[in-house]
């Protein structure tokens, strides 16, 4: 165990999310998700793996140590359910909820068609799996920089 870290946050997580640069993107999954043959495409090229947690528990673990992107209007995505691109199940009013807490103020999942979103998260820096069993429970992150207090605020551009 280490003070101010998440339990959830293995040694391989942790280390994947500080090797990311400012706008690389770390997808986080349901078991559903095709995730170990998305990940080989990835920057990292493998899986990584959060399996006893859920969709929500597994955002609130990440983000408590990501920032996120302020440079892009959607740091946060969420896959759209299927036929009906509109409707926002549980699952994703959990991770939404994660994602405002964390980020303390209100950050929308922008929505990506679900083949679209197996191509992004291809391209992403990678993939963390999780255990949760609902569907729909896929999302992007665009990590963002944290800034010297004295920085000028265009710095991370």
């Amino acid at each position: 165990m280490l003070k101010n870290l998440d339990p959830l946050l293995n040694a391989d997580v942790l280390h994947a999310l500080r090797a990311m640069g400012h706008g690389d993107e770390v997808v986080i999954c349901d078991a559903n998700f095709p995730a170990d043959s998305v990940a080989r495409a990835t920057v990292l090229g493998k899986l990584l793996r959060l399996d006893g947690a859920d969709s929500a528990r597994a955002v609130r673990a990440v983000l408590s140590v990501l920032p996120l992107d302020t440079f892009v209007d959607a740091p946060a995505m969420r896959m759209e359910v299927v036929g009906d691109p509109h409707a926002i199940p549980v699952v994703q009013r959990e991770a939404q909820a994660e994602v405002n807490a964390a980020e303390g103020r209100d950050v929308p999942f922008a929505s990506i068609e679900r083949h679209a979103f197996y191509a992004r998260a291809k391209q992403a820096y990678c993939v963390i799996a999780t255990g949760e069993t609902r569907g729909y429970g896929c999302f992007v992150f665009t990590k963002g920089v944290i800034l010297a207090p004295d920085a000028p605020k265009d710095a991370g551009k």
